[in-house]
């Protein structure tokens, strides 16, 4: 049976997280607030768990999901090298609402699913899942939707989609505009190198984070337009 705590009263929200803890390290998901929609998470570190995960929404291992973190020093721990570009637009969004996909660190042992060796990272912002996140450390995290559907704005959407394959949902009003994160592929500037002309940051799917901010601080690195789907927090 699942559990919904209200982060908006304080005794809640301690055994809220107390609990959504303790589900995270049995493998279990738990239903996140973040900035942008609601996620479920998972111990991005547990196969089976990220498999709980995909299994909840109704996605393929051909649709890993990101990672979110709590620092933007744990990623140079997640990736295998974090390009100046990549540095600058860490300075300019994070926490927020932009997920960039790098080559991962090949030391790392876990199973996102088929990734083709990269990591798609996020620090987002809001006190109870940057809380979560230091308590945790990473987490796999997708919007708490079903795949297909609108992604849930509300804990209370995400439970009627997701009913119990979530242990527990932290409730903490409605999404600040509903609208998912950013997603942009910087792998070439790792493959290729940094200089302009060598590799390019390419929107997978556009979001929170305009095409025009990333112009303001990527500059020619921004490569044009090209649209992608729906998905993750």
């Amino acid at each position: 049976m699942s559990s919904i705590f209200d982060c908006g009263d304080d005794a809640q929200l301690l055994a809220g997280m107390r609990h959504a803890r303790q589900a995270i390290s049995r493998g279990e998901l738990v239903v996140i607030p973040t900035d942008t929609v609601y996620g479920v998470a998972a111990d991005a570190f547990s196969p089976a768990a990220v498999q709980k995960l995909l299994d909840a929404k109704g996605r393929g291992r051909n649709q890993p999901p990101p990672v979110l973190i709590g620092s933007k020093e744990t990623l140079a721990a997640l990736a295998e090298s974090v390009p100046e570009p990549v540095e600058r637009l860490v300075e300019a969004f994070w926490p927020g609402g932009l997920t960039i996909v790098l080559p991962a660190q090949p030391s790392l042992v876990w199973d996102l699913g088929e990734t083709k060796g990269t990591v798609a990272v996020r620090m987002p912002e809001g006190r109870v899942v940057l809380e979560l996140l230091a308590e945790t450390g990473p987490l796999a995290v997708s919007s708490a939707n079903l795949t297909g559907k609108e992604a849930a704005v509300s804990a209370y959407d995400a439970e009627r989609m997701l009913g119990d394959s979530v242990a527990v949902y932290l409730a903490d009003g409605m999404s600040r505009d509903g609208v998912a994160s950013t997603i942009v592929d910087a792998t070439s500037l790792v493959s290729r190198g940094a200089e302009p002309g060598q590799g390019a940051v390419r929107v997978l799917r556009d979001g929170a984070v305009s095409r025009a901010q990333l112009r303001e601080v990527l500059g020619d690195l921004l490569e044009p337009d090209e649209r992608s789907e729906d998905g993750d927090s």
